[in-house]
This record gives C-alpha cells, sequence and structure tokens, in this order.
C-alpha cells in the first residue's frame, strides 16, 4: 500500500491543530488524520460520506 499524499487544510494555522486528507485511489476512500498525532488514528470515509460532513461542519460554521 503506497504512503498516502497527506494535505493540510487551508484553514489551518500554526500549531498542532490541523486536519490532514489523502484520497485512497484503489479504494475511493477519503482518509483523514490530525498533526498532533501523526503516527495515531487514520478515519476513513467514502467520498459521499466526506461531502457530507464538509456540508455540515460549513454549515454550522455559517451559523455562528
Amino acid at each position: 500500500m503506497p504512503t498516502p499524499a497527506w494535505q493540510k487544510s487551508s484553514y489551518c494555522g500554526e500549531g498542532e491543530a490541523c486536519v490532514h486528507v489523502a484520497g485512497e485511489p484503489a479504494s475511493g476512500a477519503i482518509r483523514l488524520t490530525e498533526t498532533g498525532d501523526p503516527g495515531g488514528a487514520v478515519l476513513s470515509a467514502s467520498p459521499t460520506a466526506f461531502r457530507s460532513l464538509l456540508h455540515a461542519l460549513k454549515e454550522d460554521h455559517d451559523r455562528g
């Protein structure tokens, strides 16, 4: 299994509270991890579930 090409969120400032995202070409899954624990848990979501997560986060952010 190749090493994921992690991308840091553009909303991430300096420090260790950053989300990293990588695609998994073979399965189409989206992988998520955090800077604070790079060797820790990696979450996996389908593209549909990831879109739903982003939509919910944006909706919550818009509400303030």
